[in-house]
């Protein structure tokens, strides 16, 4: 923002934060330092979901990889003496060894991540291992019996399952599977009697990067899930309108640049009067910093829970004109998030709008008959759902719908409504 980079040192002729001013100044006494989490939700998700725990299950796939590539290069060495070229098959292991290591050594030194030339090459190289085994076995025709260097290739996909999508991984493993399923049919033993090695042959080359590639599939969606769901839920310990996380994070940066310009005046290192160029600076920052704390002062933790999640914010839409939900007690609170999260959390990314949605609506306000000094107040709470049928709602959510309140629920056109009557403090007794 302009405050902010207004406030970086730009020379020592010039009266900035940070600058110490003339050449005789004393010595600068170095601020320390405050980095900020940044608690932009997407962000946080995409950097972590594939980084917590992949890399174990990364160097677990690359060992299951070294096991099966081991037991084919022991076929290979006992069946030496039956292949027709075995030179060319030893130089496919040679080339199947390199590529294992090279590719091992880039993804140790690239931080868990493979780059998409280097993986290219890397599945270029399996090509040609496939090839020369292929060609080292075709004499014999029985591709399915013979073949150990080209199983090998497409089981070596598991050394990269846990730093490339999965499209990719069964993008080229089905292109190898064709390739060996092609080669085994060209060669006229696929029939009848010789069906089950084809099958197995196929199965043990192309089976393990696909289950491999599923497992860290479900891995990351599960860590985004969680990720998510920890992000949205510090947002139930929030006062009654409050700013979002990113909001937040942008005043606390503010709050550290004024903090900073402060500290330069009263340690004398900002000399007064300030320059018009500083001058401007702090009129920036104290404009920004009100235009903060004046912002959003009607949004309560529920909107921000719902705006600011990857998952909530598709899929479900709140109308609280009231800015009721700041009434609700932390009990109540993470009642009603865990409710509207396991409504929706069964919803698959990236599906169309007929999948699951929740709208939510708060009031308006009913009178209750309570009296004496802690009279109460009954927010009465609609959810409505598309999608979700009530024979498919997790037991778990029945348990947190009973934390917010009494309720009662009917279907409408095959889907769960909800209707939960909320009694919280009054306002007015604050």
């Amino acid at each position: 923002m302009t405050a902010l980079r207004d406030l970086a040192p730009t020379g020592v002729d010039e009266n900035t934060l940070g600058v110490i001013p003339g050449a005789a100044a004393p010595r600068r006494r170095n601020l320390p330092s405050l980095r900020l989490p940044r608690f932009a939700s997407s962000r946080i998700i995409d950097e972590n979901a594939g980084s917590l725990g992949a890399g174990f299950l990364g160097i677990g796939a690359m060992a299951v990889c070294i096991l099966i590539a081991a037991y084919d290069l022991a076929r290979f060495t006992l069946q030496w003496s039956a292949y027709a070229l075995p030179g060319v098959a030893a130089a496919a292991w040679l080339i199947f060894a390199a590529l294992l290591v090279t590719v091992g050594i880039v993804i140790r030194r690239n931080e868990d991540r493979l780059p998409d030339p280097v993986f290219i090459a890397f599945v270029g190289g399996l090509g040609v291992v496939m090839v020369l085994d292929l060609v080292a076995v075709w004499p014999l025709r029985n591709v399915a019996g013979g073949s150990t260097a080209a199983i090998a290739a497409g089981v070596g996909l598991l050394a990269v399952v846990g730093v490339r999508p999965a499209r990719e991984i069964f993008a080229v493993a089905a292109a190898f599977g064709g390739t060996l399923f092609l080669a085994d049919l060209l060669d006229g033993s696929l029939d009848l009697e010789r069906l089950a090695p084809s099958i197995v042959m196929l199965a043990r080359a192309v089976l393990p990067a696909i289950i491999g590639a599923l497992i860290l599939r479900g891995f990351r969606r599960m860590v985004k899930l969680e990720l998510d769901r920890v992000l949205v839920q510090s947002t139930v310990s929030a006062p009654r309108y409050a700013v979002g996380m990113l909001a937040s994070e942008e005043l606390a940066r503010l709050d550290l640049a004024a903090e900073q310009l402060l500290e330069g005046v009263a340690s004398g290192r900002t000399q007064l009067p300030l320059s018009p160029r500083l001058a401007q600076t702090a009129a920036s920052l104290a404009t920004e910093l009100r235009l903060h704390l004046i912002e959003g002062r009607r949004e309560t933790w529920l909107y921000h829970a719902i705006s600011e999640s990857e998952l909530l914010g598709p899929a479900a839409s709140l109308s609280d004109p009231g800015s009721l939900a700041g009434l609700l007690d932390s009990r109540q609170r993470d009642g009603l998030l865990s409710t509207i999260w396991l409504l929706v959390s069964d919803r698959v990314p990236r599906e169309t709008a007929g999948g699951r949605t929740v709208r939510i609506t708060l009031g308006p306000v009913a009178p209750t008959e309570y009296a004496g000094p802690m009279r109460k107040m009954t927010i009465p709470i609609a959810i409505e759902t598309t999608g979700v049928a009530r024979n498919r709602v997790d037991p778990a959510t029945w348990d947190a719908i009973r934390k917010v309140g009494r309720h009662t629920d009917s279907v409408r056109d095959g889907s769960l409504c909800l209707e939960i009557e909320c009694l919280v403090d009054s306002p007015a007794d604050s």
